[in-house]
């Protein structure tokens, strides 16, 4: 199969690899359409040790089932295989399974490919008529889901009334805004730094969209940081008001930026997230197959064989959309 392997520090290269394998109980899966991560981006420029090259990266997949049950339907993928038996899955926390695999990373190679093998159990059935670059967004969306899934259960008062920030303007904060909207909350802002992005941003939505410097200090009940970075870290524990809550996501660094004590004395409530549940992954499939998580207007779309080029346009800041999707 022809597949973008990672091959070094900011190297791909469409080449030729074996065809996957499929395992008792999993189905070998046509890619159609698989999304950029900001995970492959980390992976890209050297950044992620548990990535090493050369690796076939990608995670956010959608295809067609061409060997194992259910031959000929079209289907997203679950990239998390949990082992089902431990505490953390038997309790429906599947993300914090201690032996968690995600595709993309060792041993298992990711769907930058034509051909992907996969548990029958992590695929979630495409309905007709649903475009299959959509449903590949189904993962970067199911962790924004989780996300302020979680969020709600500890923002006083509860989404609803509250006044929500997102910090960043790419597929997890656009989708993490999409995800508040789907939960009922109503007053939501994106601060995105990125001019152009902000109003490629701005037009994919009715969410105010403002410039990072310009959100107001302690005026938000709920911030995520969509970015994760340390800079990003700081901003959120200005802007969220005392007794707020702030839902961390991003992984840009693990530098500091946390302001403790200003987290102590205005109880201040400060939570990472990691991925999602089995089930909120299938709650996502249906909240955007319904509708309850809007049109998917904002991505791009690209072949596979120029994804090394989309990689290099992504980081030169000259790609707008959210999203970039590969076509295989």
């Amino acid at each position: 199969m022809k597949a973008l392997v990672y091959t070094g520090v900011e190297t791909l290269e469409f080449s030729d690899m074996p065809d996957p394998v499929t395992g008792q109980g999993e189905s070998l899966i046509r890619v159609d359409a698989v999304g950029i991560c900001g995970s492959d981006m980390h992976a890209y420029l050297g950044h992620d040790e548990r990535r090493p090259a050369p690796l076939i990266l990608g995670h956010e997949a959608a295809g067609e089932i061409i060997e194992g049950a259910s031959k000929g339907s079209r289907v997203t993928v679950n990239p998390l295989v949990t082992c089902g038996t431990c505490r953390a899955c038997r309790q429906g926390r599947s993300n914090l399974c201690p032996t968690r695999q995600i595709i993309s990373m060792p041993p298992r190679e990711g769907a930058f490919a034509e051909f992907l093998a996969m548990p029958a159990g992590n695929l979630v059935d495409i309905p007709q008529g649903f475009a299959v670059e959509h449903a590949a967004l189904a993962e970067p969306l199911a962790v924004c889901w989780h996300a302020v899934r979680l969020s709600g259960v500890v923002v006083h008062g509860g989404l609803k009334t509250a006044r929500c920030l997102v910090i960043g303007g790419g597929a997890i904060g656009f989708g993490s805004a999409l995800s508040l909207k789907a939960f009922g909350a109503h007053d939501i802002t994106i601060a995105e730094s990125n001019d152009a992005r902000a109003r490629f941003v701005a037009d994919q939505c009715d969410f105010n969209v403002i410039a990072p410097g310009d959100a107001p200090a302690g005026g938000f009940d709920l911030v995520i940081d969509a970015v994760g970075y340390r800079a990003t870290r700081a901003a959120a524990c200005v802007a969220v008001r005392p007794g707020g809550v702030i839902c961390h996501i991003g992984l840009g660094d693990s530098e500091d930026g946390v302001d403790i004590r200003r987290l102590t004395l205005q109880e201040i409530t400060f939570f990472g997230t990691y991925a999602y549940t089995a089930q909120d992954f299938r709650d996502t499939c249906a909240a955007m197959f319904d509708g309850r998580l809007g049109a998917f207007g904002w991505i791009q779309q690209q072949s596979l064989s120029s994804g090394a080029q989309a990689f290099r346009d992504l980081r030169a800041g000259q790609i707008m959309a959210p999203k970039v999707v590969l076509r295989p």
